[in-house]
């Protein structure tokens, strides 16, 4: 445990939590929390759970409703016909539960996985306490950190045994096309390797529709999906994820979750269930869509006049990933670039320390529309006053 870090955006919304109550105003472009409502349905639903008495004790791999729910989710994004049942799916406690079941059943001692990098901070501590080695890939800057098969190929050694993908992207954005996610795939099947595809993100896809690797899978016999309420649906205190996986690995992980935490909550799994039934889901989903890619041009205007600044154009997602003014590769520069923004114009960012690239830094357009207006708007300026020049 001691090789294990506290996630670097937790900690920071601590930090951001302190000052306000200090009376500070603080613009949060830091934490990956969509500020919409939840949806009425899951609301309504959870009320009704709890009002009848639901407390008990529930299936461990979650309500079977749910399950086939989320199955035929899958389903539907799969068109060539790959079977997903109930019984494939693991209701966790949120999706980060759900990557934590899968590393821990799939990799141990002497495993190396590949990370896509930069990637989810959690990612790399997730696989150390599976007992492996996580391998970072760093994807080119000039292809929006996406990595390709060469690279995976050239990272990769006899120890590998998977890789985690997350499409779109954290942090970056980015958004991996069909073919990309098809030669993958077709890497991982002639290695022999897992792949696990972390699918958080998969509503918010802003040119075209993100690609779900089930759809370009010949077969599931490797493959675990995760995804869960947290972002497309608003509902990250909800706690509910979930895994999709062949089912000697759910089996696996049923009993791994049996012996952690048992089923997600009650009122949680009934608001999940409501509103993945609804028939408002769909145009819920597109209003919240259609805020973002709003609130992106938003930020994306904003760091656009600023000189010479490297930003990734995020097509995904809700961040931006740019560069900082540091020099040197360590990325001490870059932490105190992050650190005077918040100190001199109160707006908190990710140092890219946390994703494995030092020299950047991510900023979210979840947050409300003044806040991204003004808070991107702060961020430019400081990126202007700085005394070195961005992207050197």
């Amino acid at each position: 445990m001691e090789g294990v870090g506290t996630s670097a955006t937790l900690a920071l919304l601590e930090t951001i939590q302190r000052r306000r109550a200090e009376g500070r105003t603080v613009w949060d472009l830091g934490l990956g929390e969509p500020v919409f409502p939840a949806p009425p349905a899951s609301v309504r639903a959870a009320i009704e759970s709890v009002r009848s008495g639901d407390l008990r004790y529930g299936p461990v791999a979650g309500r079977p409703a749910l399950r086939e729910q989320i199955a035929a989710r899958a389903r539907a994004a799969a068109p060539n016909g790959v079977d997903i049942g109930a019984a494939n799916v693991v209701v966790s406690n949120g999706s980060k539960q759900a990557l934590f079941n899968a590393c821990f059943v799939l990799f141990g001692d002497g495993d190396d996985v590949l990370v896509p990098t930069p990637a989810w901070t959690s990612y790399y501590d997730i696989v150390r306490l599976a007992r492996a080695r996580p391998v970072p890939v760093l994807g080119d800057p000039a292809a929006s950190f996406k990595i390709d098969v060469d690279r995976l190929a050239a990272a990769a050694s006899q120890r590998t045994r998977g890789l985690i993908l997350n499409n779109p992207c954290n942090p970056t954005g980015a958004v991996y096309s069909g073919q990309e996610i098809a030669d993958i795939v077709r890497l991982a099947d002639e290695r022999g390797w897992w792949i696990i595809s972390d699918e958080i993100y998969r509503e918010f896809s802003y040119d075209a529709p993100a690609t779900s690797l089930v759809s370009v899978s010949d077969g599931f016999d490797r493959l675990v999906v995760t995804n869960g309420m947290s972002k497309a649906f608003a509902m990250p205190g909800w706690r509910i994820g979930w895994s999709i996986a062949p089912m000697p690995v759910t089996r696996l992980i049923v009993s791994l979750q049996s012996q952690l935490t048992a089923g997600a909550g009650n009122a949680g799994q009934a608001a999940a269930a409501a509103v993945l039934e609804d028939e408002q889901t769909e145009s819920y989903l597109a209003s919240i869509r259609d805020a973002f890619r709003r609130r992106r041009d938003c930020a994306m205007a904003a760091l656009r006049e600023v000189d010479g600044l490297d930003v990734v154009a995020p097509r995904g997602a809700f961040y931006c990933f740019f560069r900082t003014p540091a020099r040197g590769e360590n990325g001490d520069d870059a932490a105190r670039f992050c650190q005077r923004l918040l100190d001199a114009y109160d707006v908190a960012v990710v140092p890219g320390d946390a994703f494995g690239t030092p020299l950047w830094a991510r900023a979210s357009y979840s947050a409300d529309d003044d806040s991204v207006r003004e808070g991107f708007g702060r961020l430019a300026q400081h990126l202007r006053d700085s005394s070195l020049s961005p992207g050197r």
